[in-house]
């Protein structure tokens, strides 16, 4: 359904071209959950945002590779096109909904507006906006479709943002960070969610996470980027139990488990692979 073929992305300034992805290429099927692990500045976001040309240009430059979705090549589409995909078949849920969501608005208008502009058959905008809510697991929904972003829980808004990503009826649910800025309790439910609106509704999930403690019951495939390079992918099962990377196996080492007793993590031999010098 998507396939990000050998993408390299560069960031300018008025002196340097400094490469942020270098050569990314992963797949997402139909129905699949895809979950692309890595730290801080690894190129996840930047990856994720690319896939409808969000990154602006500049300081952004495509410097090679292919997007296609359905096989329709994404970096070629013409500016109309690129309004229809995104939010109806690529939605994204970003990882600060209080941030995302517009606070003048109340919550029933802003899921109103992205229906009314991806599926404008839909008569009753209300109604179905309610509908969403309440698939989210947000209770008293017709209650709530009158409140402003400040007046819910930051758990609540997150539930605000995926039904709004869903109402437009995506393909592809491009979730960004879900869970950073929540507590431990929240970030379970959240996840819980997701896993029930993929068998509910059979959408494919590209899921951006630097933890990979929340990899495991929820991704088909994981793939693992550092310094802007894909160095591992693969079934879930498999990388965890067999991480074929040092990267990969310092990442799995950073979740916290009950019992174990934990040093500091030591350093990496990352099989000869250097970050990638900005080119001039």
């Amino acid at each position: 359904m998507l396939e990000v073929r050998d993408l390299s992305i560069n960031f300018r300034t008025r002196t340097v071209e400094t490469r942020a992805v270098d050569g990314v290429s992963f797949r997402v099927e139909s129905g699949e959950t895809v979950a692309v692990v890595g730290e801080s500045g690894s190129g996840k976001s930047v990856t994720a945002l690319a896939l409808t040309r969000l990154l602006p240009q500049p300081p952004a430059v495509y410097r090679s590779g292919g997007i296609f979705l359905n096989g329709e090549p994404v970096l070629e589409m013409a500016p109309r096109r690129l309004r229809q995909i995104r939010g109806g078949q690529i939605a994204y849920v970003f990882q600060e909904p209080s941030t995302s969501l517009n606070p003048v608005l109340t919550v029933g208008r802003q899921l109103a507006e992205n229906i009314r502009l991806h599926r404008p058959d839909v008569r009753n905008l209300r109604a179905e906006a309610t509908h969403w809510l309440e698939q989210v697991g947000i209770a008293e929904p017709a209650k709530r479709i009158a409140a402003y972003p400040f007046q819910l829980s930051g758990g609540m808004q997150q539930r605000v943002m995926i039904a709004m990503a869903l109402s437009g009826r995506p393909q592809l649910l491009v979730a960004d960070e879900p869970t950073t800025a929540l507590d431990v309790t929240v970030q379970k439910q959240i996840l819980d969610l997701f896993r029930d609106l993929k068998a509910k509704f059979s959408m494919s999930i590209l899921l951006i996470t630097h933890n990979f403690g929340i990899v495991h019951g929820l991704a088909d495939r994981v793939v693992v980027m550092w310094r802007g390079r894909v160095v591992e992918q693969g079934c879930t099962g498999r990388v965890l139990r067999e991480p074929a990377h040092p990267y990969t196996r310092a990442l799995i080492d950073c979740v916290p488990r009950l019992g174990a007793h934990l040093r500091r993590l030591k350093v990496v031999d990352y099989d000869g692979l250097e970050p990638t010098p900005p080119s001039r």
